[in-house]
């Protein structure tokens, strides 16, 4: 099992356009196989920090996920919004930061 962490900074005044497609996303993320949970969370004290916390079954079923459409679109609806990305990927025995 491997967990994702995707921190995002946006643009100030972005989260509403956000809020459709990320839901979209979420919604048909977690039917995928190997997709156990899929949380979008927003800061309490950063009104510009989100943050994915993901889990799954194994590192190709995280790739596979890479690859869908609603991943796709999602990234492509939230480009003119989001300022950073920061993703770590937390296997057991190292952490891939991207």
């Amino acid at each position: 099992m491997i967990y994702v962490i995707a921190t995002l900074t946006i643009r100030p005044g972005s989260l509403e356009a956000l809020r459709e497609p990320a839901a979209a996303c979420i919604e048909a993320t977690r039917k995928e196989d190997g997709c156990i949970s899929y949380e979008l969370f927003s800061s309490v004290i950063d009104p510009e920090k989100l943050v994915f916390v993901e889990k799954w079954e194994t590192r190709g079923a995280l790739t596979a996920h890479s690859k869908t459409e609603h991943l796709l679109a999602w990234r492509e609806a939230s480009k003119p919004h989001v300022i950073e990305r920061h993703i770590e990927i937390v296997h057991p025995d190292e952490v891939e930061n991207y």
